[in-house]
């Protein structure tokens, strides 16, 4: 189906009123979203490619996807390599796709996007590129795939519009009526005359509310405008009564209009400021908003002089960035019974393979949700298992299909498993990688150099205020000693019973971009791994939590302070998630003395934390193999 989708939109996009040269189909919908429903799979549709990243252009002779290492090989298994060019935009020979299009097409040629897909921050500097190269970037106001689709007899499925639900101030630690309050504190600071918010998790989090639109997600379609005199939200349908009750309460005065109104309300709001005072008004929203919304929110197409916009990193954003103390002892309640649903699934599995029964990749991700399923307010999985057996574990982002021929994990496996739950009171995230058998000498090498990593960086001290980019090469330092690398980031924000992904926070080798700066109270991932494709993949995930560190903190490096770094402040980790590494993959010779000590602690902290709720629910036997991995190791 590949190439008649291809030709049915090369056929469309040369109908234009102005034919279109090139289109590109990000993976994206219209709140910037890092997980898109179904409905707002476009790029998935037109290339066959199913990964949660990545962006195709489309011109009237080639058709390229560029996407990053954690993809590669799943882009070569599932597009048709005769019609499609992966672009490795991990590599630095790569073009972007503004230097590609300004080197492939002519002058004068017209490029066209779903402005409701694009982010300003996307848009302005492919928009500057391409006036530079004599060509035009247009805003193409019908999405064109979902045209072709229905044309094709395949229409795209509605949008979802599920129920909304109240999470009580219990677990969110402010209400929503403060919220509002802070947001309206600083929208007097920046001087504007309105805010408007549409990340999905964004709007959830400053209303104390969620939902499940999108798979795995807690969130809803929705946007929201902050004004000094109203609140208002965009939504499909109306909310239960139990919402509208906890809104009341909380303090949170809104009104609620449909959600497809918003453009035309904005464009309303534009006029109206436009007319009052000395019409001089500034609206604020996030660079990460679409480019439609930027034009709706300035009156592009309604005013002469278009409004002022503050278009930048979303106040929001940085104030769910640093979770309060009610949502911070939330995510260490809720890692220990996530911590106890591991533990069973691993006990279990090494049970049911030692015995010689048959167990596949997808029944080891069903009996892990099962045993989720047994802890308090567990709501779902934070993203799709990744359940990677043998050659499996290398793909980075592997989901396997529940159509056809089942991988079973063998014996001689290596078995890489990243999984996490959404709680009322947090999220999870954790990968932790075992040997079915005896693993060889190679993996334990590696097994061993990843672990190495993860502990430098969950041990690291660092000046408050640093970017989370700075991190980075201490994963990698044991890896890089030997040539190895990893094609992903080293670490993410992640949200309370939100996105488990969440910016504008991060590790990685590329810069955050909107970064403000480690802090007290911030939620991470700590991920290094390794990789070898066609053989085996190790990944070792905690999520840890930022601390300040005194000489008096309970911190394996905070005796050996003489600093603070002149004042800034002396910062840490406490790692969160307590499940057990695989000691029989640890070649310990190749642990420093700290390394040693520092994984024995954190067995030691996991079997005292985790075994005694063991004990108390009579899961002796679970108890029984968390003492046997969680006993010290020695040298030899």
């Amino acid at each position: 189906m590949s190439l008649q989708r291809l030709t049915a939109l090369r056929a469309l996009m040369a109908s234009q009123p102005t034919a279109l040269a090139a289109y590109i189909i990000p993976t994206a919908d219209a709140h910037n979203s890092e997980y898109i429903a179904p409905v707002d799979a476009r790029r998935e549709w037109i290339s066959g490619f199913t990964g949660s990243a990545g962006t195709a252009v489309v011109t009237s002779s080639a058709a390229l996807v560029w996407t990053d290492g954690r993809y590669y090989t799943q882009f070569q298994q599932e597009a048709d390599m005769s019609l499609w060019t992966l672009m490795k935009q991990s590599l630095p020979d790569t073009p972007t796709i503004e230097s590609w299009l300004a080197s492939n097409l002519t002058a004068g040629s017209v490029v066209g996007v779903d402005p409701h897909t694009f982010t300003r921050d996307q848009w302005t500097p492919l928009q500057t590129a391409l006036t530079k190269a004599s060509m035009q970037l247009t805003p193409v106001q019908t999405n064109l795939i979902d045209e072709v689709r229905t044309q094709m007899g395949d229409p795209p499925p509605k949008r979802p519009n599920n129920d909304i639900i109240a999470l009580p101030v219990q677990y969110t630690g402010k209400s929503a009526g403060q919220k509002i309050s802070e947001l309206r504190q600083k929208m007097v600071e920046k001087k504007v005359s309105a805010l408007v918010i549409t990340a999905l998790d964004e709007v959830a989090y400053t209303l104390n509310l969620r939902g499940s639109d999108i798979e795995y997600n807690p969130v809803f379609f929705s946007y929201l405008i902050i004004t000094p005199a109203a609140v208002q939200l965009f939504v499909n349908g109306s909310m239960a009564d139990a919402v509208t009750s906890q809104l009341r309460a909380e303090l949170a005065h809104i009104s609620v209009l449909p959600y497809t109104q918003v453009l035309q309300h904005l464009q309303a709001l534009a006029k109206e400021l436009s007319t009052t005072g000395d019409g001089k008004h500034s609206i604020w929203l996030s660079s990460d908003a679409s480019e439609a919304i930027h034009r709706a929110a300035a009156g592009v197409d309604v005013l002469k002089t278009p409004l002022n916009l503050i278009s930048e990193v979303s106040p929001v954003s940085l104030m769910k960035l640093v979770k309060n103390d009610v949502e911070l002892e939330g995510f260490r309640q809720c890692h220990i019974r996530d911590g106890i649903a591991v533990i069973r699934l691993f006990k279990w599995l090494h049970d049911q393979i030692d015995a010689g029964a048959t167990v596949t990749e997808i029944q080891a991700s069903d009996k892990l949700l099962e045993f989720r399923k047994d802890e308090s307010d567990f709501m779902g999985p934070s993203f799709s298992t990744i359940p990677g057996a043998g050659p499996n574990g290398a793909i980075i982002h592997y989901s396997p299909s529940r159509d056809g021929p089942q991988k079973i994990i063998e014996k001689n496996d290596m078995f890489l498993l990243d999984s996490g739950g959404q709680y009322k009171d947090g999220t999870t995230d954790i990968t932790r990688t075992r040997h079915m058998g005896k693993p060889t000498a190679e993996q334990k090498s590696a097994f061993t150099r990843v672990l190495k990593g993860q502990i430098m960086v969950g041990s690291a001290l660092f000046p408050q205020g640093v970017k989370g980019n700075v991190l980075d090469s201490f994963a990698r330092h044991s890896l890089w000693e030997v040539g190895l690398d990893y094609a992903h980031g080293t670490g993410h924000g992640v949200g309370h019973f939100l996105n488990v992904h969440e910016g504008p926070s991060g590790v990685s080798w590329r810069p955050y971009p909107h970064d403000p700066g480690l802090k007290p109270g911030q939620i991470l991932s700590n991920e290094p791994g390794f990789y070898k494709v066609g053989e085996f993949g190790i990944r070792h995930e905690d999520l840890v939590e930022i601390i300040k560190i005194t000489k008096d903190s309970k911190h394996p490096k905070a005796a050996t302070l003489v600093g603070d770094y002149d004042g800034r402040g002396v910062l840490g980790f406490n790692t969160l998630t307590l499940v057990p590494h695989q000691k029989e993959c640890i070649d310990v010779n190749m642990l420093t003395d700290f390394e040693l000590s520092y994984i024995n602690a954190y067995h030691a902290r996991v079997l005292d934390t985790v075994g005694v709720i063991l004990q108390q629910r009579g899961l002796n036997q679970d108890l029984q193999w968390l003492q046997r991995e969680c006993a010290p190791m020695r040298r030899d």
